[in-house]
């Protein structure tokens, strides 16, 4: 009987391997990208750029057209033979004109296999990819992936004197390095005739601004683009005389705010800010808000900076009920070790505050390499808001909290 099935009669992994051996850059199926350039953008961000293999341009380009505005790659990055993983945000579209692409090569085929990071170097991987990776060297990479994009946003009518066909308003909020994805974002976002705001906080003069070119052309370009650069050492560029983020700094935009999908990606001191803000305006009894739906409605937060993950690493949580959620400490204990500690926090940063070291790689729940079994006890997950079960399960410590007393079997 047939099935349909077609043996290869040379194997894709045996090509691999063989390639592997004769240049490593090479592959058919895993993806790679080769250290081409690295450029100072300011004293906080280095843009860095790669080149893609042919496995990685043929998935993640030639495949569906590249990847989506707000994605981001997770590299792995070899260090004293030892494996780390890292997650940074994509600088701009495929065959999208960068300035600082445009010294590498200017045949359109090359540029549109380069990728482009911004990392703030701080911390073990990003200072060896800033600053003492060899330009050459290769690292294997993750496709292009990730849910902080325009299709999150509800672009079709919110209210009820709006014609599906008419521009949403978009307003993207970003500190420091979370500037990096909102370059692409915007990018797509004019194209598709949006209303476009920019607000980013910075301690940097207006002069060091991350693309600053590049907010100029699109300022020159299009119309409806507004950005606002807050220098927070510079009382002269602040929003409603406010240093921070605040519902009075929201409102002196004048934007429809009811109609408004946020696009937010900072700090977790930002990310807050935000929250509190819209909170405060939600509660206010305004024109614009008479139909009384909350604007955390209206809130896109990059996947691996959430919002949840970051007010539960200080201990407490929002919700929609505007109630502050106090977690209670418990007591966790390392069967394997024979050590306990005590957290209102995280597992895994409750174990680094006393003193354990504990495997991890992303710590924002998405490398799975915190990944243990937990023999006993409740935790809660702070990404999806999931209750465990009192008994034996895998969990990962970098996104759960201890609800009760936990033992882990580490």
């Amino acid at each position: 009987m047939a099935t349909g099935y077609r043996p290869e009669i040379i194997q894709r992994a045996f090509v691999d391997f063989i390639g592997s051996r004769l240049h490593p850059f090479w592959s058919l199926t895993r993806p790679k990208l080769r250290l081409i350039a690295r450029q100072v953008l300011n004293d906080d961000l280095v843009a860095v750029q790669f080149e893609g293999n042919h496995a990685f341009k043929r998935q993640a380009i030639d495949s569906d057209g590249g990847w989506h505005a707000g994605q981001y790659i997770n590299l792995t990055v070899v260090i004293d033979a030892i494996y780390h993983q890292r997650h940074y945000s994509l600088v701009g579209l495929p065959n999208q004109s960068l300035y600082l692409q445009s010294d590498i090569e200017d045949n359109d085929n090359k540029q549109s296999n380069i990728i482009t990071i911004a990392i703030k170097p701080q911390g073990l991987v990003s200072n060896y990819l800033t600053q003492q990776a060899p330009l050459g060297i290769i690292f294997d990479s993750s496709l292009p992936s990730g849910d902080f994009t325009l299709a999150q946003a509800k672009l079709d009518t919110q209210s009820a004197n709006r014609l599906p066909s008419t521009p949403s308003s978009l307003l993207f909020i970003a500190g420091g390095s979370g500037i990096t994805p909102m370059l692409g974002l915007i990018t797509q976002a004019l194209a598709q005739n949006h209303t476009v705001t920019l607000l980013y906080y910075s301690r940097m003069p207006l002069a060091k601004i991350p693309f600053l070119e590049h907010w100029q052309q699109l300022k020159d370009s299009y119309p409806n683009f507004t950005y606002h650069f807050i220098n927070t050492e510079d009382p002269d560029s602040y929003l409603a005389s406010t240093r921070h983020l605040s519902a009075e700094s929201l409102l002196a935009l004048n934007l429809p705010l009811v109609d408004t999908q946020i696009f937010v990606c900072g700090s977790q001191a930002l990310l807050a800010g935000l929250y509190d803000a819209v909170q405060a305006i939600t509660s206010l009894d305004m024109d614009s808000l008479k139909d009384k739906r909350s604007l955390h409605d209206n809130l896109i937060f990059e996947r691996f900076g959430s919002l949840s993950h970051e007010l539960a690493i200080n201990g407490n949580s929002h919700n929609t009920d505007n109630e502050k959620d106090d977690i209670a400490t418990q007591t966790v204990y390392l069967r394997g070790r024979q050590r306990q500690f005590n957290t209102n926090t995280t597992l895994l940063i409750g174990a680094e505050q006393a003193g354990i070291t504990l495997s991890y790689g992303c710590r924002q729940g998405i490398c799975q390499l915190c990944r243990c079994n937990k023999a006993s006890g409740v935790v809660k997950n702070i990404e999806t808001g999931k209750i465990s079960s009192d008994g034996y399960e895998s969990i990962q410590t970098c996104i759960n909290i201890a609800m009760t007393d936990v033992v882990l079997d580490i």
